[in-house]
């Protein structure tokens, strides 16, 4: 095994190598156009993915991953930041290995070490020119290496890039965001920016989220790691009762009004609405818990925060 780190925007981490369709191609180039890939699928095309459990995750350039074989163009991965019960050394699943570049030791990152965070929904990274290279999505992570004026200098797969520092934010490794107001409540107002954006089965990014994706990642923009899946996250965190639920707290949905397998997540604003991501033809967005149509399914709440 090996340590890799992805060097795309936002690499999709496939079921198998087989799991591409030919309208899919866009996916797996480097660099990645990911904004021209899913602008070019119809709904039912999106829906495939769920439908031939075609797509696993996804993971930001900057993340690093322990490569466990590889088959011709492929790379058969396990992603540690994304904790599972698939495999407890991290999310598994294949990216293309033209994705993917050389471990670094400048991403050897300890905890408390510093991070520029990417919080804007998208920034360019610039390289030592400061002509502009690819995009990045919001969350992406890179260690700092100085800050000058209104540049950020931080270590990326290519040598030494530049970010805006009006779009980042400079974080301590595994650690919380600091913060001066409630976490829940930070929660929240994060997910809202997100508001219409198109669902995407197995999306990890400012270009689209799955519902736990969603979760996952309104938690990780304050520094909380929660597990990756739904089914996972409904099993940790503090069981909250329902005359107890705050803001942030999470919403599980299960079959069998509630009694079966887990199968969706949302998250709790208060007065009685949920902010969720919730499905292949629609967009996130704000829905009242009374009268909706999973209602009768709300299984288990979890706190996090």
């Amino acid at each position: 095994m090996r340590t890799a780190i992805v060097s795309v925007s936002v690499a999709t981490v496939w079921t198998k190598p087989e799991s591409p369709r030919d309208i899919d191609q866009a996916a797996l180039t480097s660099p990645v156009d990911v904004r021209s890939w899913l602008a070019s699928l119809t709904v039912d095309e999106k829906l495939g993915f769920y439908d031939n459990n075609a797509i696993q995750t996804q993971a930001l350039y900057g993340t690093r991953v322990e490569v466990l074989e590889e088959q011709g163009d492929w790379s058969h991965v396990l992603i540690p930041d994304q904790t599972c019960r698939k495999n407890e050394r991290g999310y598994p699943g294949w990216i293309p290995s033209r994705q993917l570049a050389p471990w670094s030791a400048a991403f050897d990152v300890e905890n408390g070490q510093k991070l520029a965070m990417v919080t804007a929904a998208f920034t360019r990274l610039h390289m030592s020119d400061k002509e502009p290279g690819i995009e990045l999505a919001f969350l992406t992570k890179l260690p700092l290496v100085e800050e000058t004026g209104d540049w950020i200098s931080v270590s990326t797969p290519d040598g030494v890039g530049l970010l805006r520092k009006e779009d980042v934010r400079i974080v301590n490794a595994n650690e919380p965001v600091e913060l001066t107001g409630n976490r829940g409540e930070a929660i929240v107002e994060t997910g809202k920016r997100f508001l219409n954006l198109h669902y995407l089965w197995g999306g990890m990014s400012s270009y689209g989220y799955d519902c736990s994706g969603f979760a996952y990642n309104m938690h990780r923009s304050l520094g909380v790691q929660i597990p990756r899946d739904a089914s996972d996250q409904a099993r940790a965190g503090q069981l909250i009762e329902k005359e107890d639920l705050l803001p942030g707290d999470l919403l599980f949905f299960a079959y069998e009004e509630g009694k079966g397998r887990v199968h969706h997540v949302g998250i709790y604003m208060g007065n009685g609405e949920m902010i969720h991501s919730p499905d292949s033809r629609s967009a996130i967005e704000i829905v009242k818990l009374d009268g909706y149509k999973l209602e009768k399914e709300h299984s288990i709440s979890r706190r996090y925060w």
